[in-house]
C-alpha cells in the first residue's frame, strides 16, 4: 500500500482526536496509524464491515471499527448492511451468530479466541440434560456456540430472557449456560430454573463488597451491572442489564458518577461517548477479547488463513437458526403475559 506522510499525518491526526479522551498520546496514535490505514482502505476495496464488540480495545473500537456494540446487535446490523464480507471483532461464538444470520455472507473473526462461558457446554451435554430433565423446556443463552444453540428450544439475549421463559409451555426450564445469569433469572420468574456451571471469568469477578464499597466513596454514584454478575451483585445495583442497555440507562440519566460491573472495554466507550460522565471503580479484562490485535484484522483482509473463516454444518446451521427465530416469536409472546400480570396487581 502507498501511503505519504501527509496520509500518515490525517490518519494520526484522526485517531487521536478519538483516543486522546482515553489517555492515548499523539505518539500512540502515531505509531498504529499505518496499520489501521491499511486496514480501512482494505475494507473499502473488498466491501467489507468490520464490527467491533464492545470489550474490544480502543484502536480496534475507535481506529477500525464500522460499528461498536454487543454480539447478537451487531449481527443483527450486518444483515442490513451491504457489505458482503465481514469482520467481526469478538469471540469466535458471537462470528458463529454472525455466519447463521448473515449465511450468504463470508464472516471471519481475526483470531479464534474462546470464552470461558461458551467452552462451559457443548452439544453433547445439551442432549445428555434433556434426557435427565425430558419434561424441561431448554433455553440457551445467546453467548453459547452454533451447536448449542441447535439443541435448544430457543435462545435468548440479557435483554428479553425473561419474556422468553415466561412464554415457554414448560413449567421448568434448562437456562444455559451462564449459572449466575440462571440464578438471577429465578428471581424473576416462577418458573423452575435449572442452570448449568458455566460463568464469565469476567463477571464472575465482581462481589457485593466492592459495589457497596464504591457506593459508600462516591454518594449518589449510579451503579449498572451486567445480569452475568452474581445475585448479590445485581441486587445492590441501580440497573442491571446488557450492553446497550448500559449504554442508553446513562445517556438518559441526570446523574454525573456511574460505576460499571463490567468489562473494561465498555468503560472505555463510556468514557469516550460521555464526556460530561464520570466513572469510578474497577472494571475487568476479558482476556479472550483482548487477544486480538490490529495484526489480526490485517491478516484476515490480506491473507486469510482458514481458521479464520467461519464455517458451520448446514444442518446445526439450520437448527441453530430456528431456535434463534424461536426466540423472537416467544419474546412477544412473553411481552403480552408479563403485561397482563401487571395489570393484575
Amino acid at each position: 500500500m502507498n501511503t505519504s506522510t501527509s496520509d500518515i499525518k490525517k490518519e494520526t491526526d484522526r485517531l487521536y482526536e478519538k483516543l486522546n479522551k482515553l489517555g492515548w498520546a499523539r505518539e500512540d496514535c502515531e505509531s498504529i496509524a499505518p496499520t489501521t490505514l491499511e486496514i480501512n482502505q482494505l475494507k473499502v476495496e473488498q466491501n467489507a464491515v468490520i464490527l467491533a464488540h464492545s470489550y474490544q480495545t480502543p484502536d480496534i473500537m475507535y481506529g477500525i471499527g464500522d460499528y461498536i456494540g454487543d454480539s447478537y446487535s451487531l449481527s443483527r446490523t450486518a444483515t442490513e448492511h451491504p457489505a458482503q464480507k465481514i469482520i467481526f471483532c469478538s469471540v469466535y461464538f458471537m462470528g458463529e451468530t454472525a455466519k447463521l444470520l448473515n449465511p450468504d455472507k463470508e464472516v471471519l473473526v481475526p483470531r479464534v479466541a474462546g470464552c470461558s462461558l461458551a467452552d462451559s457446554i457443548n452439544a453433547e451435554q445439551v442432549r445428555q440434560l434433556r434426557q435427565q430433565y425430558p419434561n424441561a423446556g431448554i433455553v440457551c443463552y445467546v453467548n453459547s456456540y452454533a451447536e448449542v444453540k441447535a439443541e435448544s428450544d430457543s435462545c435468548c439475549t440479557s435483554s428479553n430472557v425473561v419474556e422468553v421463559v415466561e412464554a415457554m409451555p414448560q413449567p421448568e426450564i434448562i437456562f444455559i449456560p451462564d449459572k449466575l445469569m440462571g440464578l438471577n433469572l429465578q428471581n424473576m420468574t416462577s418458573k423452575k430454573i435449572i442452570t448449568w456451571d458455566g460463568t464469565c471469568v469476567v463477571h464472575e469477578g465482581f462481589n457485593p463488597d466492592t459495589v457497596q464499597d464504591i457506593r459508600n466513596r462516591f454518594p449518589g454514584v449510579k451503579i449498572l451491572a451486567h445480569p452475568e454478575c452474581a445475585p448479590g451483585v445485581v441486587a445492590l445495583v441501580d440497573y442491571a442489564g446488557g450492553t446497550a442497555g448500559m449504554l442508553n440507562y446513562v445517556r438518559e440519566s441526570p446523574a454525573k458518577t456511574f460505576m460499571l460491573v463490567t468489562e473494561c472495554g465498555l468503560t472505555d466507550r463510556f468514557k469516550a461517548e460521555f464526556k460530561d460522565k464520570k466513572i469510578v471503580g474497577t472494571c475487568i479484562l476479558c482476556p479472550y477479547m483482548k487477544e486480538i490485535q490490529l495484526e489480526d484484522v490485517l491478516k484476515a483482509l490480506k491473507d486469510p488463513v482458514p481458521e479464520q473463516f467461519i464455517t458451520i454444518d448446514e444442518d446445526v446451521a439450520e437448527r441453530a437458526r430456528t431456535s434463534l427465530s424461536k426466540m423472537f416469536e416467544l419474546e412477544k409472546i412473553g411481552k403480552d403475559i408479563l403485561n397482563k400480570q401487571a395489570q393484575t396487581l
